[in-house]
């Protein structure tokens, strides 16, 4: 792809996004996604490969039927209330269209299935995009409209989402489903949390990009598409590869680490407001994930590779991907657990 076309589509991506978080109206606000679909779509499909076409065409057939379901909802509350402000969705009818539409938009359960299947037949960079920068736009209007979404809808369906993010995540072995299903999992968490305390909602989602960045950005340097080629990073990098270790812990949720952060104040605040039992549920579906990032940290920095190698070093070529984005989110996905009390 050439230089101007990747600036126009990257451009045309930032554009799209900023459109839908800024606007008030509803039909400005469905022209910054349908531009954030369309800018997204030749980005996927670049390799001219029948995966990449195959995921393209889901990406573009979800996102459209999403968009769609956007303009309804805001349609039939333009008709009964008389406005198109997007602070003022009142209409039950169409707060549940919107719910389910920004939950496709979103990948949650039980409309996720598009999600895993795109990442897998997009490169890796393109994967990070729509796993990081694609999930602002949708999450820019459940903010907004968090006051009049139905609580109960979002709810279940982030008990759902992180239950199987978990679960299907357990026996993937391509390192793009397995960030797929983390990603389900992470936005499980954020949609249980929308309407009882959106400022944790926009907490989560930054820690979220901070981590999945990191750990993109990470698979993109070692070069690693399944758990086998993740054995074998140590012989690229060393530091990089314990450095895989401590994201994928810190995306599991562990102590130390900033991922503990947002399940911490998010089971605090469910307790409180005497959810315990969903509390319950997403703490024991934590679990699950934590299994398959531990799975993959063990191979990255304790096991080799089962197969006999043999040679005891890959090729070391110059390093051509820029390591600037990695050096700043690497360091925030790892130690802001101390900075919890100023964030709150």
């Amino acid at each position: 792809m050439s230089p101007t076309t990747t600036t126009i589509l990257v451009s045309s991506l930032a554009t799209g996004t900023i459109i839908t978080a800024s606007s008030h109206h509803w039909l400005m606000a469905w022209i910054g996604l349908e531009m954030n679909t369309l800018a997204i779509i030749p980005m996927i499909s670049k390799q001219h490969h029948p995966r990449a076409t195959e995921a393209a065409t889901k990406y573009f057939l979800t996102q459209a039927a999403a968009s769609a379901l956007i303009l309804f909802s805001s349609t039939v509350n333009a008709w009964q209330n008389g406005t198109w402000d997007i602070m003022n969705l009142t209409n039950p009818t169409a707060n549940m269209m919107l719910t389910m539409a920004l939950a496709m938009k979103l990948g949650l359960a039980p409309m996720h299935f598009w999600l895993p299947e795109v990442l897998q037949g997009s490169t890796m960079k393109t994967a990070m995009v729509v796993a990081t920068w694609q999930k602002l736009a949708p999450m820019a209007l459940i903010y907004q409209t968090s006051n009049n979404l139905s609580t109960p809808t979002l709810l279940t369906m982030g008990i759902i989402s992180t239950m199987l993010g978990g679960w299907a995540g357990l026996n993937q072995t391509q390192t793009r489903k397995i960030m797929a299903y983390s990603s389900i999992a992470h936005l499980g968490w954020m949609a249980a949390i929308t309407t009882i305390m959106p400022n944790i909602l926009l907490l989560n989602l930054i820690l979220y990009l901070l981590m999945t960045t990191s750990m993109f950005f990470t698979l993109v340097l070692l070069n690693s598409k399944n758990i086998k080629d993740i054995a074998t990073s140590w012989t690229t990098s060393p530091t990089m590869s314990t450095m895989t270790m401590l994201i994928l812990l810190s995306l599991g949720g562990l102590p130390p680490l900033t991922g503990f952060m947002p399940k911490w104040l998010i089971l605090e605040e469910l307790t409180t407001q005497n959810l315990t039992t969903a509390a319950t549920i997403m703490a024991m579906s934590a679990l699950l994930s934590l299994f398959f990032y531990l799975r993959l940290s063990y191979t990255s920095t304790i096991t080799l590779s089962p197969n006999t190698t043999t040679t005891k070093h890959k090729w070391r070529f110059k390093q051509t991907t820029s390591t600037a984005l990695l050096t700043l989110t690497l360091p925030m996905s790892m130690l802001m657990l101390p900075m919890t009390p100023m964030l709150m």
